[in-house]
């Protein structure tokens, strides 16, 4: 263990080693890439990407598609909490094609659909990599968020001074978010709902019930060509995709 340790270290120091490397490439819009993700995705030879079933594109890949023309392309099915895929089988079967790849000497990058450290299924294989191959090089590209697009196109402030930001997943039921809004409504708190998806027909009746659907932004595909971002009060649908999110300040100054 010392050994690989000392080896681990030893080859972040040699440049012209293969590399494996998470990048987050944004929301949606190519245009949100940062130049770090573009660079890492030119230099790498293999591109590994998320896709939910073998009959669906990836978003990820889309959003790099002019990048990885020439580059080998290796699709995984990421289980996305579905209960007909092992998550443990296919964080380990992702590893073995990603070490079988650097072990022929070629860099990898993984794909990760927004930012690295929100929601990102990807540090689960980051997390067997580094642990079962510590002589591996492995870096992390953070990407823009969903959020961090949403309240910029609708110009909603996450955090100011004084105030405290939760981001969490959609609660599942009804008592669950009437709990969540009356622990935080009194602070100076922002919350951030994720994933709100097929939630979302109650959720909105929560809101009004709890008169903070007139402070509380909806976010629906973000960066992507069919996005909606606008206030809640005004979105008339009672259904909304996988990607979607929710901005609400209890607090206006």
């Amino acid at each position: 263990m010392i050994i690989n340790k000392f080896l681990s270290l030893l080859n972040r120091y040699k440049t012209d080693l293969p590399t494996f490397t998470i990048v987050g490439v944004g929301p949606g819009e190519p245009s949100l890439l940062t130049i770090a993700a573009v660079d890492a995705i030119k230099k790498s030879k293999v591109i590994v990407f998320p896709i939910s079933d073998h009959n669906k594109k990836s978003f990820a890949r889309e959003i790099v598609k002019k990048y990885i023309k020439f580059k080998k392309k290796i699709p995984i099915i990421f289980p996305m909490a579905r209960q007909e895929f092992d998550p443990d089988e296919i964080w380990t079967n992702a590893v073995d094609i990603i070490v079988k790849s650097i072990n022929q000497g070629e860099s990898v990058v993984l794909l990760c659909l927004g930012d690295t450290s929100l929601f990102a299924s990807s540090s689960n294989i980051l997390r067997i990599l580094n642990n079962n191959y510590p002589e591996i090089i492995t870096k992390t590209i953070p990407g823009i968020s969903s959020i961090s697009a949403a309240a910029a196109i609708s110009n909603f402030d996450l955090v100011k001074k004084g105030e405290t930001l939760i981001i969490k997943e959609c609660p599942s039921n009804i008592q669950e978010l009437d709990k969540l809004i009356r622990q935080n409504r009194e602070e100076r708190t922002v919350l951030v709902l994720m994933k709100v998806g097929e939630r979302w027909a109650w959720v909105k009746d929560v809101l009004k019930k709890e008169y903070i659907i007139n402070k509380s932004v909806v976010a629906l595909n973000v960066g992507m060509s069919d996005q909606i971002v606008q206030n809640a009060s005004k979105f008339d649908q009672n259904k909304v995709p996988y990607f979607s999110l929710l901005l609400i300040r209890f607090n206006y100054d």
